[in-house]
Order: structure tokens, then sequence, then C-alpha cells
């Protein structure tokens, strides 16, 4: 008998797979703000004078990444109760 035979066991698959990928999304998006923490740290390091507009940016960029994540957990949700399927 073929694993991908039985509808629970695709089931059951499937749900651990938008558990992997509403991980990898929230990890995915901890290392963007990370990264956008240390340059802008860095870029006001460099020029303080500039600091409120990297302080700006960095926040819209942080906003716009926590969004794409927000995205990726709602559809593995989605996946992993069954909506739609």
């Amino acid at each position: 008998m073929n694993i991908l035979q039985d509808g629970e066991q695709v089931m059951d698959i499937a749900k651990m797979g938008a558990g992997i990928g509403a991980g990898l999304a929230a990890i995915g998006a901890g290392i963007g703000i990370g990264r956008i923490g240390g340059a802008a740290a860095e870029g006001t390091a460099r020029q303080p004078e500039a600091a409120e507009a990297i302080k700006g940016t960095s926040i819209v960029l942080s906003a716009l990444i926590e969004g794409v994540c927000l995205f990726g957990v709602v559809v593995t949700l989605l996946i992993a109760l069954g909506v739609g399927g």
C-alpha cells in the first residue's frame, strides 16, 4: 500500500508540512529584521545626522517583512486546518 493512498496520512503529512512552513516563515522574518536592525545601527554609527531617515526606513522595511511572515503563517494554518480543500 502506497503511503499517499490513505487520505488521513496525506492530511497528516500536509499538517506537518504546514508546521514546517510556518516555522520557516517565522525564522526568515527574524533573520530579515535582524539584518535590517544591524544595518540600521551600522548606518547610524557611520552617519549620525541621517539617523531619523534610517530609522524610518528600517521601520517600514520591518513592517513589510512582518506582513510577509504573517501571510506565510496564515497560508500554512489554512493548509493545516484543511480550509478550501
